[in-house]
Formats: structure tokens, sequence, C-alpha cells
């Protein structure tokens, strides 16, 4: 049996081990194969340009590569390596405005906030479209939990709110979807993952 092979059947905290303990290059190229596709479409999901967002997620891997011996092994390596990318958005997003505030009067200045790139329209995928409707954090929560399946605790991971707050944004932002697409709720999830 090769190292591949190996590789491919060890957990992802063993894979780590491996990072932390030996630099190893083979078993972080192991997670990369495993993350990186639902890495994009989480940022894609979050940002809503595919390029912003695949520029993200190698920024997410450098640093994962850089921080593994931060990872404490607590919760899922899924989960931690989905903060990191969420401090890298946030991060692209404060970037984003200190250099929107550079190009404007002091007058202007005040009023520069983080605004979604698309409006939605009849030609945008539904996902897309229900999005658009979300504030960042209502964005951010539903995206975690319907499109990644990941668990009110593992969301408060990744985003430090308080599981209270997490299951709050997932209402609001449940109930702000149906209202303004006049959807139920079976049909909202339906159209939003297919099944």
């Amino acid at each position: 049996m090769s190292h591949d092979t190996d590789r491919k059947d060890l957990s992802d905290l063993q894979l780590v081990a491996q990072v932390v303990a030996n630099q190893s290059k083979p078993a972080f190229s192991e997670l990369v194969q495993r993350y990186q596709s639902p890495l994009r479409n989480y940022l894609r999901h979050l940002c809503g340009n595919h390029a912003t967002a695949d520029d993200l997620a190698q920024e997410t891997f450098v640093k994962t590569w850089q921080k593994a011996h931060t990872f404490s092994g607590k919760g899922s390596f899924k989960a931690w390596l989905f903060k990191v990318a969420y401090n890298q958005f946030l991060q692209a997003i404060r970037k984003t405005k200190r250099e929107r505030l550079v190009d404007l009067d002091p007058e202007q200045a005040q009023v520069v906030e983080y605004q979604q790139t698309a409006t939605p329209d009849e030609n945008t995928p539904d996902l897309e479209r229900f999005l658009e409707v979300l504030n960042p954090k209502e964005r951010l929560t539903m995206v975690l939990a319907y499109a990644h399946g990941m668990s009110h605790a593992e969301i408060s991971e990744v985003s430090g709110l308080p599981v209270g707050t997490i299951k709050s944004h997932i209402n609001r932002g449940k109930n702000k979807i149906q209202e303004t697409f006049d959807l139920k709720e079976h049909t909202m999830h339906r159209r939003a993952t297919g099944v």
C-alpha cells in the first residue's frame, strides 16, 4: 500500500498532526484535496464573486499551513478551516473599505458600507438569489447550516457567535427569504439544495 493511499485513510486530526510535527507537504496536500471544493463554495456564497472566492481560498490554505500548529483538535478541522476562511473574508472586506475610503472625500467616507456585488434577478440561480437578500451574518449562518451541513456548535466555532444568536440569524434569514420570495419552508429547502 502506498503512502498516498495511507493518507486518504487518515483522519483530519492525524493529517494535521503530521503537518505540525514534520511539515508534511503530502499530508497538507491531502487536507487541501479534501476541503478545496467545499471551501471555495463557502467563500463564493459569502462574497458572491468567484475570482475573489478563489483568491481567498488560496490565502486561507496558505494561512492554514502557517498556523496549523494553532489547531487545538477541539472541534472539527473543517470548522477551524472555515473560521480561518471567514477571517480572511473579513480582512478582505476591511481592506476594500479602507481602499475605498482613501478614494473618497471626508464627507462621503462616513457612508461607505459593505454592499452585495449583485442584485438578484430572474436569471440568477435560486441559492444566489436567496442569499442576496440576507445581511452578512445571516448569509454566513445560512450557508454554513444549509450548504455545508454544519451544526450550530460548529457554526459558533467558525463565526465566534453564541449558539442562540446563530439560531436567531438562521431563523431570521429563513423568514426573510420566505417573505421575499413568497415561499414555504419545504419549497425553500428543496430549491436551495436541489433536494
